[in-house]
Order: structure tokens, then sequence, then C-alpha cells
């Protein structure tokens, strides 16, 4: 039969400290622990310090410390190589866990795991440029909200977002969308994000301001390219560069707007501008921008796997419901 090893408690430990105080004999203690006298010897002799003796507290951390035999990103150079070139990829821990699970058939490594590691590297090395593995470069975990205004009242025709179809909360097909302008620090410089919610498809484009007609031009121009099909619904919030929404609607394309100070009714492109922080931090200066550069920053999001897609990328799912969409328009079956 198999032989079992329990480790000591500190209640137990501290017993072991008192009797061995008093002078006790291994038997004795083993015997008022229920524990064999070959167990008693060795905890005194592994964890008694060389000037204090043994003491409870102090065994208990030299135990603790054999055990440890480090994070299996310590111990796994390969595993570990793998991890850090796809969170340099700006892949989120969870993406990164699952993508790995999903090329393995197993599960290989939880995210968790993954925090701590970089955690423990900003602690132990006091490090700070280990954050920058990190989706949003924060060296400790957390969400930091603010509260601002709302101009909702100055939309003509606004819509609520409580009267969007069913169709677009359910996320099956292609063709709802929402907006928002992703903000610099620079004046004047702004990213117009559309993301399809089917598929987390990201389409951006860098207007010259963020006026409310240049800014439905720019959405027109893009929705304008689609098949009718595929332009059903936009949801913008309450910002008043979305002010002239009206003219979208001669596209048969129906708007809609997010209650004021509820941006998390949108939260597809709430949580699409905060992954492309990771490319595009609010410090950075669009100007030095290339338009390829900004392009491939738009394909890697696109390319990059995502758990609520079962790790596929938006660009898959995007070109796989789109391939079937024009299967069902072309081959229709004949009446009968």
């Amino acid at each position: 039969m198999a032989r079992t090893y329990r480790q000591f408690s500190l209640e137990e430990r501290c017993e072991i400290a008192r009797l061995h105080a008093e002078g006790r004999s291994l038997q004795k203690i083993a015997a008022a622990l229920d524990r064999s006298p070959s167990s008693i010897s060795r905890e005194l002799k592994r964890n008694s310090g060389s000037k204090l003796g043994y003491r409870p507290a102090y065994a208990a951390e030299q135990a603790s410390a054999r055990r440890w035999k480090g994070s299996r990103l310590d111990r796994q150079p390969e595993l570990r190589e793998a991890v850090l070139h796809a969170l340099a990829q700006r892949c989120s821990p969870e993406q990164v866990s699952g993508r790995l699970a999903s090329q393995a058939g197993r599960k290989v490594i939880s995210h968790e795991t993954i925090y701590r590691f970089i955690e423990a590297q900003i602690t132990r090395h006091n490090d700070f440029s280990w954050r920058h593995y990190l989706p949003r470069a924060k060296a400790r975990r957390g969400w930091r909200g603010h509260k601002g205004g709302s101009s909702a009242g100055f939309i003509q025709g606004r819509v609520s977002i409580d009267e969007r179809p069913q169709e677009a909360e359910l996320r099956k097909v292609l063709g709802h969308w929402e907006a928002d302008l992703m903000q610099f620090s620079a004046y004047n410089q702004n990213v117009l994000a559309l993301l399809e919610r089917s598929s987390r498809l990201l389409i951006g484009q860098r207007p010259a301001n963020k006026s409310a007609p240049l800014i439905a031009d720019t959405i027109e121009a893009i929705m304008a390219a689609l098949p009718p099909p595929l332009r059903k619904t936009i949801t913008f919030d309450n910002g008043t560069e979305f002010a002239h929404h009206l003219r979208l609607r001669a596209l048969n394309l129906e708007t809609f707007f997010c209650d004021t100070h509820s941006p998390w009714q949108k939260g597809s492109i709430e949580n699409a501008i905060g992954r492309m922080r990771r490319f595009l931090p609010r410090k950075t200066d669009l100007a030095s921008l290339t338009q390829e550069d900004f392009n491939a920053l738009i394909a890697l999001y696109n390319n990059t796997p995502r758990k609520c897609l079962d790790y596929r990328t938006p660009a898959e799912v995007f070109c796989q419901q789109l391939l079937h969409f024009k299967c069902e328009s072309t081959f229709r079956p004949s009446p009968g």
C-alpha cells in the first residue's frame, strides 16, 4: 500500500516547540501528537535555526520554501518562451492560455499562472518594464473608472438602445455595429472605430477632426462599401460627434444610442478600444504613424484569437459568416 505523508500544521509545530523546550524525548513528543518519532526527529533537524533553535513560525517558513519549486514558467523554458512571445504580440494572458489549449487539445497553463508570473517578476526584480507584457501595462490589475458629462439632449432623432432589435443582442448574424471615437493627447488626433457585434471585426479610420459632419461622412463611406444586408444597426454613445447620425438612415442603417453615463451598454467597442490601447496608448502621436503601420495594427487586432469566439480570430469568423451569407444569397432553392 502506498505510503502517505501529512505535513505538520502550525499548531503541531507549536506543540513540538513546547514539549521540546520542556525536555521531552522524541518518543513522548511523537506519542502526544500521534506521529512517528522519526517524523519528529526530521522536523527538529531540518527546521531548527543554528542560534534560535526550533521556532514554529521559522519551521513553517523553511518547510514551505523547500516545497516551492518555482512557477511553471520558471521551470519550463520552452513554455515560458512561447508565452512571452505571445504576450509580446499583445495577446492577453487569457488569450495565450486559450490559444495554447486550443492548439494542444488540452489545458496547458492558466491565465492566472501567467499573471502571477509577470507580477512576481515585477516584485522580485523591482523591474516595472515587465508590466508591458500585460494588456493595459498596469503593474496591478484593476479598473479605474471616471464620470463624465452627457450631451444626449443635443442629439436630434436619438433612439434609445432599449429599442434596438433583439437580433442585435443575440450576435447570431452579421450587420449590427457599434461605433466610438478613440481620442489621443494631441489636439484633433482621433481614431474612429467601428465594430461588428457578431464577429468582433474592427474597422478603423483616422478622421482629420471629430466634427459631426466629418464623422458622419466617414461612417457613411465605410457602410456604403458593404452589402446592404451587412448594415442593419449601429449603436453610439452620446458624444456630439455622432449628432449627424440621421444621415446614415439613407443607407437603411438604423441608429441607436446608449443611455446617459452608460457606455458599457456598447461594451464590445469599449472592449475593442481597450485592446487597441495596447498598441496605441493615449500619448501616441498619430501623425508619426504611417497608414501602412496603422492598417497593420488593425489587422493585428482582427487576427488575434478571442475567447468569446472559441479562440478563433474576428477575421476568421467574419470571413466564414460572409462566405455563408454569399452562398445563401447565390444559391436559392427553386420554387416548387
